[in-house]
């Protein structure tokens, strides 16, 4: 048995066409030029404050106005579901997983109540017994407090992390656990540059990767 914590945005998720039109919406209010979803994804991973900051650093933004461009950006963060999507085999892996005694969690770096939002409606919240946002300490990803909270809600059995991107490989290797690279995310590196123990690009792929691991483990 696995204890297995995955990322979300980028990687049960598609959700940069959500983020990119709460970001076009404060654009657009404030007379500025509308962000590209390719943008929109080398913006997203660190959290929503930093979000925020790169949103003003392309748009030459003075740091005044961040306070301010972050509230609204919350506001917004909420209830921003419409546009996500799920990424394909992801609930039939999730399925399979735990149908193979393995117990699930989230750890990622938006915040809590947008996470638990966007769970709700996509009815992802059935597969995950501890979910950890952004905001439920006072560090978030890369650092490993996080990721360390997520499996001690858990229990007993070997650690994985599941994640897209450079800030979960650094939080996997930070936090000495194993890291399996979903490659069709939001990673901004090649994946050769990105340290990982297994990696993937569909999640029928997934769940014989745990196993593999499980296995060398024994």
């Amino acid at each position: 048995m696995a204890r297995i914590v995955f990322d979300l945005d980028g990687t049960l998720i598609d959700s940069a066409p959500d983020i990119q039109n709460i970001a076009n919406t404060l654009m657009e209010e404030d007379g500025l030029a509308p962000f590209s979803l390719a943008q929109a994804h080398d913006f997203i991973g660190n959290g929503v404050a930093v979000f925020v900051q790169k949103m003003r650093a392309a748009r030459n933004i003075p740091d005044s106005q961040q306070k301010d461009l972050l509230a609204r950006f919350v506001a917004r963060y909420h209830s921003a579901t419409n546009l996500t999507e799920i990424y394909p085999g992801v609930c039939e892996a999730l399925r399979e997983l735990v149908a193979e005694g393995h117990v699930l969690g989230v750890c990622t770096n938006k915040p809590m109540e947008a996470t638990q939002a966007v769970l709700n409606h996509l009815s992802l919240n059935i597969f995950f017994q501890t979910v950890i946002g952004g905001d439920s300490l006072p560090v978030s990803k890369p650092d490993p407090a996080p990721l360390d909270a997520a499996f001690d809600a858990l229990g007993e059995g070997l650690m994985i992390y599941v994640g897209d991107s450079d800030v979960d490989a650094e939080t996997a290797s930070r936090a000495n656990v194993p890291f399996i690279l979903f490659t069709e995310g939001y990673r901004k590196v090649p994946v050769s540059a990105l340290p990982h123990e297994k990696a993937f690009s569909s999640f029928d792929k997934l769940p014989s990767l745990v196993t593999a691991l499980l296995a060398k483990e024994t």
